[in-house]
């Protein structure tokens, strides 16, 4: 049977951006299909017990930068730690990829430069003038996929992502579900390899 892992993401995250990839690797030799479920990371923040960044404590915010620089490295990516469009609302975005898939395409390549964009290029996703030329790389119509994610139809799509996140521990962004077991983060990769290729029974925490 065909091996599923649900991929939950926002574009405007940075871990995202660098765990991508990899992901996509993993999932490759591995034999299984990632399904990347743009989502709301707000609405996720009130029930997980997370705030946005400018709430954190300063602590906190030092230690990120150490640790996106590490994963920057580690990871062979290009980074700008203070971005010029950060934040930014990854909404229109976070809907392109649902329009596109809501199509039955595949936006995997489309999803890695919209993150380089905001990591890499300075570029602010939520903008038209910035999407249009990366749907058109990746092969797609940019007005046509820009008309369908402003409708109420993919609106629902992320929000039914959210709500599924939710409901399944997914705590942040990225987060994988395998088999209703969520990994969340980029730094968990390694850990979801590990149980596809044992093929383990999912871990759950009701114990």
């Amino acid at each position: 049977m065909p091996v599923t892992i649900d991929y939950f993401l926002t574009c405007v995250s940075p871990w995202a951006y660098l765990g991508h990839e990899a992901a996509r690797e993993i999932a490759a030799r591995r034999g299984a299909t990632l399904v990347p479920r743009p989502l709301n990371l707000a609405e996720m923040f009130k029930v997980s017990g997370q705030v946005g960044l400018a709430d954190r404590a300063a602590v906190r915010q030092r230690y990120r930068f150490i640790e996106l620089q590490r994963y920057a490295e580690l990871r062979g990516k290009t980074l700008n730690l203070k971005p010029k469009h950060f934040p930014t609302n990854p909404a229109l975005a976070d809907h392109t990829i649902c329009a596109i898939l809501a199509d039955g395409g595949d936006p995997m390549d489309y999803m890695g430069h919209v993150f380089a964009a905001v990591w890499a290029q300075e570029k602010d996703i939520a903008e038209e003038e910035t999407l249009s030329p990366l749907l058109a790389h990746s092969g797609f119509d940019p007005a046509a996929v820009l008309e369908r994610a402003q409708t109420p139809e993919i609106a629902a799509m992320r929000a039914r992502n959210t709500e599924d996140a939710i409901a399944r521990d997914a705590t942040g962004v990225p987060s994988f579900v395998l088999n209703g077991e969520p990994f969340w983060g980029q730094d968990r990769l390694d850990m979801l390899d590990r149980a596809l290729a044992s093929g383990r029974r999912p871990f759950s925490s009701d114990v």
